[in-house]
């Protein structure tokens, strides 16, 4: 081999393990339809987010968050599209809601905030796969992704993409650091609902959430690491 030859295979190598930290591309090898679907086919056949989430969707919102699933090591990367999927199927109940189910009981307004200030007759309740709530976090998803998110939070239940986007911003802004630099799935429990859950608040709720992650991390062929819990 000539040394020319041997330093541009040395390059195809580096490039192809370098996927991890500069695409997308194995995010979508991993999330593979039967993964994807195995998750959902568990829901009930009534259920509307059946009909409602999509691999596809996901991959498409996906676009917009390039650094979900490539960061720090293969394994690493690989822990956080289980942990964020651990997390989805346990707040849908296998994809099979879009929306809280007794959400509409109640507006989930902050009236305090002032930035973001609700907007009469609209419910912040949870919707979408990490089922987003409260004005405060409407008003900038929206702003972020492209939506008006205190005048029209319902779009987070009709379209699936934008959904799928408001899950990936919630995550990228609260969890996304702490998995990615070995903290533990635990701390992805706290960002997303410590205080109704964390320090023995609900530990069943939490095992819940850990089976999940653990059943993932089992399909990914990964070590799931240590701080499960919080």
């Amino acid at each position: 081999m000539t040394n020319s030859l041997y330093i541009f295979t040395l390059l195809a190598i580096f490039s192809a393990a370098g996927k991890w930290v500069s695409g997308q591309g194995r995010v979508a090898d991993v999330v593979t339809d039967q993964f994807f679907n195995g998750i959902i086919n568990q829901a009930a056949p009534g259920c509307p987010g059946r009909t409602f989430y999509s691999r596809s969707a996901f991959l498409q919102a996906l676009g917009s968050f390039p650094r979900f699933g490539t960061e720090g090591s293969p394994e690493n990367a690989k822990r956080e599209i289980a942990a964020f999927f651990a997390h989805v199927t346990h707040e849908t109940g296998h994809m099979c809601s879009r929306v809280e189910k007794d959400g509409k009981s109640r507006d989930y307004c902050d009236e305090t905030n002032r930035q973001w200030p609700c907007v009469p007759g609209k419910g912040y309740y949870g919707r979408g796969p990490l089922q987003l709530s409260w004005n405060y976090n409407y008003g900038p998803a929206g702003r972020d992704i492209g939506f008006d998110g205190l005048n029209n939070p319902e779009i987070v239940a009709r379209d699936p993409v934008v959904s799928f986007k408001t899950a990936l911003w919630f995550w990228m802004r609260n969890c996304h650091n702490a998995i990615v630099s070995g903290q533990g799935f635990g701390a992805t429990i706290r960002a997303i609902n410590g205080q109704l859950e964390c320090n023995g608040a609900s530990p069943a709720t939490v095992t819940a959430r850990v089976n999940y992650y653990k059943d993932y991390c089992g399909q990914f062929r990964i070590n799931p690491g240590g701080n499960l819990r919080c």
